[in-house]
């Protein structure tokens, strides 16, 4: 129904690419129903040069993305893969990661900044670890996951909303890239968490520190 916030992001890092002549083409993919097409069409009205449908409506999993995805690297062969790092439904954090390790390419996931240099072929990342900042030197082509810090996406205007209309989607479906639509999970069980005891008032601090010391058994 909208783009992943993540993904909108990856797409700014590559319309940054593109503008600054280290790209010649933006190329927007989505996987999913023929709905998903609405969506293409804000990534094109955002200054995408063309965009990708492959229509599957069902079992879409992490995996079976990146093997679509690796099935398009072929057939179009980009200097550079770029994803949001998760979906927001989800949160399965995979996709980006699974391609890599399909096409044997570097990957630099959760970027917060990238640079290219193109004499090089190398993409410099940077990226948020628990102890601070890790960088990382990537011989391209590689792909990269991007987190929230990376950039702020742009709004589509409405010049570019009526140009996107123009812009040409291709379509493909999972057979013609001869991945085969499986699902590699099943959900056995959903639970919600039980719910907390009605919390109660106490009259003085010896009776907190004896309830927590007698009854929460936490000191």
């Amino acid at each position: 129904m909208s783009m992943n916030p993540f993904c909108e992001i990856a797409l700014e890092e590559a319309l940054r690419i593109r503008e600054s002549g280290l790209a010649s083409e933006v190329i927007a993919v989505t996987i999913g129903p023929s709905q998903s097409v609405d969506t293409l069409r804000t990534g094109l009205a955002m200054g995408a040069d063309r965009g990708i449908h492959v229509d599957a409506a069902i079992g879409l999993n992490p995996l079976t993305i990146a093997k679509i995805l690796k099935a398009l690297v072929h057939i179009e062969n980009p200097g550079l893969l770029i994803l949001g790092k998760q979906a927001i439904d989800d949160d399965c954090n995979q996709t980006g990661q699974m391609v890599a390790g399909l096409l044997n390419w570097p990957q630099g996931t959760f970027a917060s900044k990238v640079i290219l240099d193109k004499e090089k072929q190398v993409a410099t990342v940077e990226r948020e670890v628990d102890g601070g900042l890790e960088t990382l030197c990537l011989d391209l082509p590689a792909v990269i996951t991007t987190d929230l810090r990376l950039n702020q996406p742009r709004y589509a205007t409405l010049p570019n909303i009526m140009k996107a209309k123009s812009k040409v989607i291709k379509k493909y479906t999972p057979e013609e890239l001869k991945v085969q639509i499986k699902s590699d999970l099943e959900v056995v069980q959903v639970t919600e968490p039980p719910k907390r005891k009605t919390g109660v008032i106490v009259s003085s601090v010896d009776e907190l520190i004896d309830k927590l010391k007698n009854e929460a058994c936490v000191i």
